[in-house]
């Protein structure tokens, strides 16, 4: 069944799929009743300037738009799609979502522009009626087939040439006006009584015209080859556009003195050749318009509901036998009735056409991304300099502000929240998307720039990026509160998974580590694994660290969790020699067995081998390390540290050495002869004790040690790169 829904699908080609809509949508109701207004208002040159600052900007989103369909498979939603694919889901439906209901609301706007016209021919039937008529006819072209909507299109792009026709053709039977007004005067309009206007309000009247250029990428899901369609269609599309609106600046000027041009909105159907044919164009105009959206917007919220952004998206992406989202059609013609219901569109108008200028903003966005990056992914047939998507993207928000401040900020606010709620629902895209390469980019940028302002790690940037080679699971249950809360919040973990004899070990390390890997990073905390085949225990370590010297964000600190049964239980002080000499501080956790941390709240730190000198050169030998640790434990564990400092029982030491330090306040600092060390620990009741690594002292004298005092301990070993006192 579905293969066959398939062959019954109808593709487009450039002419039907994209061309037509987006000239009808840009030669819409603009041309016909304010293009007259603008050249009487600004002049013939101003009135010039005008069209091409806004087609500046919309043939850079059309030039952008052509160059990145080039490059992609681009799918349904046009625009959606696109983003979608450059930024990822959640912005793609943050823009999507606000895209199609201003599409959808579009809609009852033309119809009602079409009534408007339609009311100069039967000025006696009923607003409300003439609208339901005219949403009806909409309906019923658009629900027979897109292929019958684009064959009515074709008739009204005849008849829309044909308007032109004769409005150029009232020149030879109106009398001419000589007197051109190359600058204009912006008397304004009758709304304000010709109270005057200025050059960007009379700009942001005629912007609406050209916003069409996305009109053919809508349809990017029903086009036969849309990688070639959308830039020949949309690039040929404004630029004839443009050609016909500089063309009829000049027609205008001469058909009327600009005290005319202004104070009437009918003067291209006034002096024209044949009257009647230009107020049929204006119909057939505002009607292709509302037809062109009504197509389109469906296929947007077909798109959305593909990647399951919204709420029933099931049903939404559902399509009927002839491929159309018929689904997706009825809700967009549901919110087009709400738009006629309003009556006047006059309040969100502006919301509709910021949620456009927002669309096309970041389609020039992900062209200036995706150039950037310079990606060998990134290979369009169509090249494009980097200044045009950057004119585009900054003309775009520029725009927005210029036609309503507030409106914009709305506009924009509405977008992130959005994006807030398509953030929590973690939607995944199959096909993935350019994040990681730009994070990459930008990681790579600050990492030179970092080695450009200081080629050595600044002790103030310091912060506990763990290596820690694990053989089983064991060593990393016995420690992994402590290895969270030594880390969180902005440390990382690297696990180094090194090869196990026994099979069944190795296996469970296989599933164990991306498990523990998963806990952490849900806990905020960056880590990575990998896995190393080495017979040696501390040879492999060994390269591994020396390897790993070559990185910019490599670990700065071995952390080794000994246990007294280990089978590696000889090559830990090899291990450690080897972390001096590459310059990587050590911490070696041994636990108290049966133990522990126990409740995970009282924290003993004991300080002691002060240089002589250190309140001269503020240098406090190996105890940096044990004391940013001990910090970052009781921060976390929101715990007691007692601090124990083996220097003589004087006070102004005691209290430089808080000062320097900053200890929390709760803190509690003692001195202690170091010859009662052994005794003291004896006596203390801790969760945790945390000291320097002893010079010359073996792994077994530690354990004998945790043994005697029955607490768990952290023995740590300074490199370069600490400094507490900062």
């Amino acid at each position: 069944m579905a293969v066959n829904e398939t062959h019954q699908v109808k593709k487009f080609g450039t002419m039907a799929g994209v061309f037509t809509p987006t000239f009808l949508t840009i030669l819409g109701v603009i041309m016909y009743i304010r293009l007259p207004w603008v050249v009487g208002n600004a002049g013939i040159i101003g009135a010039s300037l005008i069209i091409l600052v806004a087609v500046a900007i919309t043939i850079t989103t059309a030039l952008s738009l052509s160059s990145i369909t080039t490059n992609i498979r681009i799918g349904s939603g046009g625009a959606f799609s696109l983003i979608s694919q450059s930024l990822g889901l959640e912005i793609g439906g943050a823009i999507g979502i606000p895209f199609f209901f201003s599409q959808a609301i579009a809609v009852a706007m033309y119809i009602f522009g079409f009534r408007e016209g339609l009311q100069e021919l039967l000025p006696g039937y009923n607003a409300l009626l003439l609208d339901m008529l005219v949403f009806g006819l909409v309906m019923l072209i658009a629900f027979i087939s897109t292929s019958f909507a684009f064959k009515i299109q074709y008739v009204i792009m005849a008849i829309i040439i044909i308007s032109i026709g004769s409005i150029i053709g009232g020149l030879f039977v109106a009398d001419l006006n000589y007197d051109f007004a190359w600058f204009g005067t912006y008397a304004g309009s009758k709304e304000n009584n010709f109270g005057g206007t200025s050059f960007w309000l009379v700009f942001a009247v005629f912007f609406p015209a050209v916003t069409g250029v996305m009109a053919g990428a809508n349809m990017s899901g029903d086009l036969k080859t849309p990688r070639k369609s959308i830039p020949l269609g949309t690039l040929s599309a404004v630029i004839i556009t443009t050609i016909v609106y500089l063309g009829l600046v000049l027609v205008a000027a001469l058909l009327a003195k600009p005290e005319e041009l202004v104070a009437s909105y009918t003067v291209f159907i006034d002096k024209a050749y044949y009257a009647p044919i230009v107020l049929a164009g204006l119909l057939g105009a505002t009607l292709s318009s509302a037809l062109g959206s009504f197509v389109g917007a469906p296929r947007i919220l077909l798109a959305l509901g593909e990647k399951q952004i919204l709420p029933k998206s099931d049903f939404l992406a559902k399509t009927n036998k002839k491929g159309e989202p018929f689904n997706a059609m009825v809700i967009t013609a549901v919110i087009v009735l709400f738009g006629l219901s309003l009556r006047d569109l006059n309040t969100i108008a502006p919301l509709i056409t910021m949620f456009f200028m927002i669309t096309y903003a970041m389609v020039n966005v992900v062209a200036l991304i995706e150039q950037s990056l310079a990606l060998p992914s990134f290979r369009p047939t169509l090249k494009i300099p980097l200044i045009i998507p950057l004119i585009g993207a900054f003309g775009s928000i520029m725009v927005m502000f210029i036609i309503n401040a507030a409106v914009a900020l709305a506009s924009l606010i509405l977008i992130v929240l959005f994006y807030l709620y398509l953030v929590k629902k973690k939607l995944k895209s199959e096909a993935g998307d350019s994040r990681s390469g730009l994070f990459t980019a930008l990681a790579e940028w600050s990492t030179k720039k970092t080695t450009e302002l200081s080629p050595i790690r600044e002790v103030r940037s310091w912060r506990p990026d763990l290596l820690i080679p694990v053989t089983r699971p064991k060593e990393i249950r016995s420690s992994f509160k402590l290895i969270k809360d030594i880390v969180a919040p902005k440390g990382s973990v690297k696990f180094l998974a090194l090869k196990n004899l026994e099979k069944d070990i190795q296996d469970k390390m296989i599933t164990f580590l991306p498990e523990v890997s998963r806990r952490l990073k849900r806990k905020g905390i960056s880590t990575s694994f990998t896995y190393v085949d080495g017979m040696d225990f501390s040879e492999t370590i060994k390269i591994s660290m020396q390897s790993l010297n070559a990185a910019f964000f490599k670990p700065n600190t071995l952390f080794i969790s000994v246990n007294t049964s280990d089978q590696y239980f000889n090559s830990y002080q090899k291990i450690i020699e080897e972390a001096k000499r590459n310059q990587y501080a050590v911490l070696v956790y041994i636990p108290y067995e049966n133990v522990g941390l126990s409740l995970e709240k009282d924290i003993q730190l004991w300080l002691k081998d002060f240089p002589v000198n250190w309140k001269l050169t503020f240098d406090i030998g190996n105890n940096d390390l044990a004391i940013l640790t001990a910090l970052l434990l009781q921060k976390n564990w929101k715990g007691n540290l007692t601090v124990k400092v083996a220097v003589e029982k004087n006070e102004n030491d005691l209290q430089l050495l808080n000062d320097l330090v900053r200890f929390p306040d709760s803190s509690k600092l003692d001195s202690y002869q170091l010859n009662l060390e052994n005794e003291l620990l004896k006596k203390s009741s801790t969760d945790l004790n945390i000291m320097g690594f002893p010079a010359n002292t073996e792994i077994s004298e530690l354990i004998t040690l945790v043994n005697e005092t029955r607490t768990s301990a952290l023995f740590c070993i300074d490199s370069s790169s600490e400094n507490a006192l900062v």
